[in-house]
């Protein structure tokens, strides 16, 4: 009995140093900028972190009326988010509202309302990963 390789689950993007507070967040041949409030050359983590969720979700929701042939057309998705007034620094609240111009049955929305709700990133949000942060030198880069 021959047994088929899964596919790796582990992936790896890389966060470097720009200027400031500016990072450049690489992944395969992508590149987005991160920063912060201020300077504004890019999204804060914190406004990529709820993004991250609200695109999962219109992904979803595209999907879903993809597959039930009901028009995907000028589908939107907002996200309002709150900080946390103490500590430790978090997003305490995310609401996500999707706008789809297709008159859905009840059966429908019940229906979108569901496959939104399992998005991959609100999944994880459910049922939180383990998480390590640690620190290690890394070898230092000589001018020539």
């Amino acid at each position: 009995m021959t047994t088929v390789p899964r596919p790796s689950t582990s992936h790896r993007l890389t966060v470097a140093h720009v200027r400031d507070d500016e990072f450049v967040i690489r992944l395969r041949e992508h590149e987005l900028h991160t920063d912060q409030p201020g300077t504004d050359r890019g999204m804060s983590p914190v406004e990529l972190f709820v993004a991250s969720l609200a695109t999962c979700v219109a992904h979803y929701a595209n999907g879903y009326l993809r597959r039930h042939d009901l028009s995907a057309d000028d589908l939107r998705v907002d996200a309002d988010y709150e900080m946390a007034a103490d500590r430790p620094a978090r997003v305490s609240r995310i609401e996500v509202t999707s706008y789809v111009v297709e008159k859905l049955t009840p059966q429908q929305k019940s229906a979108l309302q569901a496959v939104m709700d399992h998005c991959t990133v609100h999944n994880t949000l459910q049922r939180p990963p383990e998480v390590e942060i640690r620190v290690e030198e890394a070898a230092v880069r000589r001018s020539s």
